[in-house]
């Protein structure tokens, strides 16, 4: 499996740091990592990818290792940089998941590039702040109610905040990870912070804190602002087929989100499931999603029939 790991420059100057894995030939599947996250891949992730024959593309969001930081960024702003991202590296059509604080961004890209885009997958995503008929704290772990609150106080309080929690996490290690993320992890989540995926995760934290809280305090910010899209553009009406995957043992991001995602984009297909948590999706349902992804793109794996595409 061919990984490459290089530099793209993006209009206005700035710089991503962007890593591939996979085929080389293989249909992008664009992956849009948690908040915060670094620029860390999970082995059987990109592994199950290129068994169907996908090139897994990733990128560190703008502030987050060196990706040069872009202050004031909207949600939708990750789509022109995906654009670039694949124009770079010669890739047309792409599919696209985010988990996490990445599932906006996936469905951002969904509405913003129909017809390149093919199918995105919300993975534990969060919806928009203040989306109507929708509670959205409730559910949520202290450590999250938290960190949005002084983000909604504005920058120098969400600052603050991040820079104090960030101290512990730019050394954390997978045996400390359990207690670190305290209330965040249900009893679900909590048994799966063990061996190569609790390495992957404190890996991914410290990679993304190296520097600065830049890309976090960020992320946090366009998440409670207005996104720079319209959501329910990003439904079959528009071309771009989406997916919601959310548990119900979820106290990062309740699993009210996923619901309302569920109910507010047209045509989405739904898995709101029973017993899965916020970190047990990538563990237990990360093949259906990619082969859902692949479905709804009209997708062939490799191996069924040919190469996937």
């Amino acid at each position: 499996m061919t990984t490459d790991r290089f530099t793209v420059h993006v209009p206005g100057g700035r710089t991503l740091d962007v890593l591939t894995s996979g085929p080389a030939d293989g249909l992008p599947l664009v992956f849009h990592s948690g908040t915060p996250s670094g620029l860390v891949t999970y082995d059987p992730m990109t592994e199950a990818a290129a068994a169907l024959g996908l090139r897994t593309v990733a990128y560190s969001r703008p502030g987050y290792g060196a990706s040069a930081p872009h202050p004031g960024r909207l949600v939708a702003d990750a789509a022109a940089d995906v654009a670039s991202i694949l124009d770079h590296i010669d890739a047309g059509p792409f599919v696209t998941a985010g988990w996490s604080g990445g599932g906006p961004h996936a469905l951002a890209c969904a509405t913003l590039l129909p017809g390149r885009c093919l199918a995105a997958a919300s993975i534990a995503g969060v919806a928009p702040y203040g989306g109507p008929g929708l509670d959205w704290a409730a559910g949520m772990a202290p450590e999250n109610v938290q960190e949005f609150g002084a983000a909604a106080t504005g920058p120098a309080a969400l600052t603050s905040l991040l820079d104090e929690w960030a101290t512990p996490l730019r050394h954390i290690t997978a045996a400390e990870l359990t207690a670190g993320m305290g209330e965040l992890l249900s009893e679900a989540d909590r048994a799966v912070v063990t061996g190569g995926f609790a390495e992957y995760l404190a890996a991914s934290f410290r990679a993304a804190l190296a520097g600065s809280i830049a890309g976090w305090r960020d992320d946090d910010l366009a998440f409670i602002r207005d996104w720079g899209f319209p959501l329910g553009g990003g439904g079959k009406s528009a071309g771009t087929p989406v997916t919601i995957w959310q548990g119900d043992q979820d106290r990062m991001v309740p699993f009210a989100h996923g619901a309302w995602l569920a109910d507010h984009l047209p045509g989405a297909r739904a898995h709101l499931l029973p017993g899965e948590g916020h970190l047990t999706l990538a563990i237990n349902a990360f093949g259906q999603v990619l082969a859902d992804l692949m479905d709804l793109a009209g997708v062939r794996p490799a191996g069924a029939g040919g190469q996937a595409g």
